[in-house]
């Protein structure tokens, strides 16, 4: 048991990027997460980490251990789970990372409705536009937005999402609603966190690039300058549909709108069956569409 509390010890340190943050997690102090980590080199022979006064980084000999122990000690940790989750009772902490807007939006709010059914349970919300790779990242779930890419992780969709492109009735009154994508190249585009729009040409989806003066990776912003009459934007519907109900935006090029789009929660293949995981799941595939503006 001494070398396990090393090896979880050396695990949790690379995991979290620091001896604090991982004796924290351990519930110990930092000189002893630092003395197991010391022991286990010595009764391996090799140096695991090169530590420095700002940072902690892995050896050759390290990141081949760690790829080999994460996968114990996440298999450990899986096991005690499973036991309490016999009691059917989400415990312990549920990390999740989500886009920010959206996060903010839509997700916190019934995250802290979740929690305040569940005070046992622990949450980590990190919300991020960056692309998270919630394995090596150690997330739970990871709520994403749109057509996904080919993974290995499990993925159950929350509800639909549409994407609008749109414009303004100033925008409109210096230049023609556009009725085919070849016509794109005349307006001015907005540009979000992407230089292609999405679309759907008789059931086959297409990519087109478009270009234009304005460019940014925050939708708010973005939406503002649809707003006011700076071109057009690609937008998903939480962003839009209470304008176009209220006529401040117009939608075109409706025909080619896809449909492969919606809202997912990406969880690790070996933790999906977790109670807290599953739980959490289902209740946002009942309560996140009714959050959700519609016209």
């Amino acid at each position: 048991m001494q070398r396990w509390d090393r090896v979880e010890a050396f695990v949790e340190v690379v995991r979290l990027g620091a001896f604090k943050a991982a004796a924290e997690r351990l519930k110990v102090s930092s000189s002893h997460v630092s003395r197991l980590v010391s022991q286990l080199e010595n009764q391996l022979g090799t140096a695991l980490l090169y530590r420095t006064t700002r940072r902690i980084r892995l050896t050759e000999a390290g990141r081949v251990y760690y790829q080999h122990c994460r996968h114990l000690v996440e298999g450990f940790h899986e096991a005690e789970a499973a036991i309490k989750d016999l009691q059917e009772r989400p415990i312990g902490l549920l990390s999740l990372t989500c886009a920010t807007t959206f996060g903010e939006r839509y997700l916190a709010p019934l995250v802290n409705d979740f929690m305040a059914r569940h005070p046992q349970l622990e949450v980590r919300l990190h919300l991020t536009n960056r692309q998270v790779d919630i394995i090596d990242e150690g997330f739970d779930i990871a709520v994403r937005l749109g057509a996904l890419e080919d993974s290995s992780l499990v993925a159950r969709r929350l509800c639909e999402r549409r994407e609008y492109v749109v414009g303004s009735p100033a925008y409109f009154t210096h230049r023609p609603q556009p009725h085919a994508l070849s016509e794109l190249t005349h307006h001015r585009c907005l540009i979000g966190s992407r230089d292609h729009w999405r679309f759907a040409v008789a059931g086959v989806r297409r990519e087109v690039r478009v270009t234009g003066p304005w460019e940014s990776n925050s939708g708010p912003a973005l939406l503002d300058a649809a707003l006011k009459g700076l071109g057009l934007a690609q937008l998903p519907d939480y962003y839009v549909e209470p304008h176009l109900a209220s006529g401040e935006l117009i939608s075109v090029l409706d025909a080619y709108r896809h449909d492969d789009s919606a809202v997912w929660a990406v969880t690790p293949r070996h933790r999906h069956r977790s109670p807290k995981i599953r739980q959490f799941i289902d209740f946002l595939v009942e309560r996140l569409p009714d959050r959700l503006p519609r016209r």
